[in-house]
């Protein structure tokens, strides 16, 4: 039986020492605030970050770089006979693209999935692809089941500032000045490759029963209906824990019989264009191989 090892990024959510626990790696991506490079988890903390945020510092998000992408792999390689590499999704960052053609130098001992996942969903795929490793699935079986299910999962953002996405170009001045004035909370959807548009609300709890409404409604047209109880719900913020403790709260009284998994804050690859005080709700089908 082969023996796989496990890689993924800071952009699943996972810390450096969650990832001890679950014995696998993560690739920390880089920033660059103010022209000086940081490490998420490693001389980047959420806190620091945002900090800088507030203090309206010119932050770039970055990709690893080819060098510690392919050191990594060949690290595992002395240990383990194949990797699997668990990227967040290629349709938000180049890093999936860039490692697929790292990988052709591997000679098929080295597996990148493109499963158009990031943060919390990304994060239940790398669960996933622990499990399957520990199953005995090869890398290449690995990789095959994770893109299968891909787009087998939903998440919905409600943003309390349009300060950020107008500052990323994604509203123009004069709608983030409107919307401001109005009040509105715009609610994001990633499925699949995108960060878009899903609805609008007037105030936050108006947000979180859009973003409920929307997880009941893909559960019972997409993920076999809510007695199934088939999928994962799960829980991020930008930096507003304890709104998020308090939403998981409301999610299980919406949803009885369901448990929600993680609460973890957003990536900061996320966070850098929405800006704190948000919430997120994600559903992700229970995998079955």
């Amino acid at each position: 039986m082969s023996r796989v090892a496990i890689v993924t990024d800071s952009n699943s959510g996972i810390t450096q020492e969650t990832a001890c626990e679950m014995g696998i790696r993560v690739l920390p991506m880089p920033f660059t605030i103010d022209g000086k490079e940081y490490f998420e988890g490693i001389s980047l903390n959420q806190k620091e970050f945002y900090e800088r945020l507030a203090q309206d510092a010119d932050i770039a998000t970055s990709q690893p770089s080819p060098e510690s992408v392919m050191d990594l792999w060949k690290e595992l390689l002395m240990e383990y006979d194949e990797v699997v590499h668990i990227p967040m999704s290629s349709g938000l960052s180049g890093s999936c693209q860039t490692a697929i053609a790292l990988a052709d130098d591997f000679d098929g001992k080295v597996q990148v999935v493109n499963n158009q996942r990031i943060s919390i969903t990304q994060r239940q795929s790398v669960a996933d692809a622990v499990r399957l490793a520990e199953e005995g699935k090869s890398a290449k079986e690995i990789k095959e089941i994770l893109e299968r299910v891909k787009l087998e999962s939903s998440i919905y953002i409600t943003v309390a500032t349009l300060k950020y996405l107008k500052k990323g170009g994604r509203l123009t001045p004069a709608v983030a000045a409107i919307g401001t004035l109005l009040r509105i909370k715009p609610v994001l959807q990633i499925q699949g490759e995108r960060l878009d548009t899903f609805s609008k609300a007037r105030t936050m709890q108006q947000a979180k029963k859009t973003m409920l409404d929307a997880i009941r409604n893909d559960i019972e047209t997409r993920f076999g209906g809510l007695d199934a109880k088939d999928v994962y719900l799960d829980i991020a913020h930008t930096n507003n824990e304890e709104e998020a403790v308090k939403f998981k709260a409301e999610v299980e009284a919406a949803f009885p019989g369901y448990s929600v998994g993680f609460v973890d804050p957003l990536s900061l690859s996320v966070s850098c264009h929405i800006g704190d005080g948000s919430l997120a709700i994600a559903a992700t089908r229970i995998l079955h191989d």
